[in-house]
């Protein structure tokens, strides 16, 4: 049975998850995928990792000077457990007091990935770096950060991440998105590899996940036109 494998960044986790079964219905063809932060996915592809096809951020995929499609864009947000109170977060004001409330900050690598980047900057912007350090919990993806929240097992705990990867994280609730001024919204795209065993099959794969009948599959998980 032929193999595909898959970089991804972790924001494309669940859209990969949600077509993997219908791939290899269509193809006999099975997925090898690895998610994780964009900078360590691109460190796995420069280090000779396998690799058939590869989703990051659009302007990673042009610096490789692949030729890309776009899955959409992908906005940043707030998160909590399911059926926890949902705080307002939708000033600065409103987003400090909720971070200082909470007794446990989920979110993914602050080096790595790139909404742990932004949101440790949003953080030393609303200047609770330091009051919140002691709380902060960091994963190496989204989604791992997403899965250990809706594990939490303290009384106030929220998370950040690209909304992709809490759409689609049993357990946890978009309580909105970041207020207007932090906005970070990034462009996710998909591409075959440089050295896809098979370039055809490849391309198939990313046509799947970009075509237009997986439209509203990705509007559902958070991509946006």
């Amino acid at each position: 049975m032929t193999t595909l494998n898959l970089l991804s960044a972790g924001a494309a986790q669940g859209l990969v998850k949600a077509l993997e079964a219908r791939f290899a219905a269509e193809t006999g063809a099975t997925l090898n995928a690895r998610f994780g932060a964009v900078g360590a996915m691109k460190e796995l592809l420069d280090g000779g990792a396998p690799c058939d096809v590869i989703i990051l951020t659009a302007k990673m995929i042009g610096d490789l000077g692949l030729a890309g499609t776009a899955l959409g864009r992908v906005r940043t947000g707030v998160a909590v457990k399911a059926g926890h109170a949902k705080p307002d977060v939708g000033t600065p004001d409103a987003l400090r007091a909720a971070l200082l409330a909470a007794d446990g900050v989920y979110f993914p690598d602050p080096e790595r990935a790139t909404a742990g980047i932004h949101f440790a900057g949003v953080m030393q912007h609303l200047g609770v770096n330091e009051a919140l350090r002691p709380h902060w919990r960091t994963f190496p993806n989204g989604a791992t950060a997403m899965r250990e929240l809706a594990a939490a097992g303290s009384a106030r705990p929220i998370g950040c991440t690209q909304v992709t990867e809490i759409r689609y994280t049993p357990g946890v609730e978009l309580v909105g998105l970041l207020p207007r001024e932090f906005e970070l919204a990034t462009v996710y795209t998909a591409a075959p590899a440089k050295a896809a065993a098979d370039p055809a099959l490849a391309a198939r794969f990313v046509a799947l996940l970009a075509g237009a009948d997986t439209q509203a599959l990705r509007a559902q998980g958070g991509f946006e036109d």
